[in-house]
């Protein structure tokens, strides 16, 4: 079972348990949006009202699943990434990663994750 709307630390194995929930909504949500990116690129003049709209859309998008990520306990960071508090800094993951093999002190971000052992 997931606790839903529970800030929470991680053990290893916890978070790995909840990635594949994480990698489905991050692959759905990535797909979703380069479906908007390519209609974007459809328009020659990038200044039509159409763009904005699109736009719009790809930023709900990515607030939906920065929502969905929270809510499961992860932390969003950047784009189609994720960290899990394991109570001495975060467990990360980035898409399209398949395993959970990183983590960075709290002070650290994605440039400073060290590979878990």
């Amino acid at each position: 079972m997931i606790e839903i709307n529970r800030k929470k630390t991680f053990s290893l194995q916890d978070a790995r348990q909840l990635l594949p929930i994480v990698y489905r909504l991050t692959e759905e949500s990535c797909r979703e949006v380069k479906t908007h990116v390519n209609r974007i690129e459809a328009y020659s003049d990038k200044s039509h009202p159409s763009v904005a709209v699109i736009e719009e859309q790809i930023n709900a998008i990515i607030e939906r699943w920065q929502t969905k990520v929270a809510k499961l306990g992860g932390e969003p960071k950047g784009l189609w990434m994720a960290d899990f508090d394991n109570g001495k800094g975060y467990f990360c993951w980035k898409y399209p990663e398949i395993e959970i093999n990183h983590w960075h002190g709290y002070q650290d971000g994605f440039s400073g994750r060290i590979v878990i052992e």
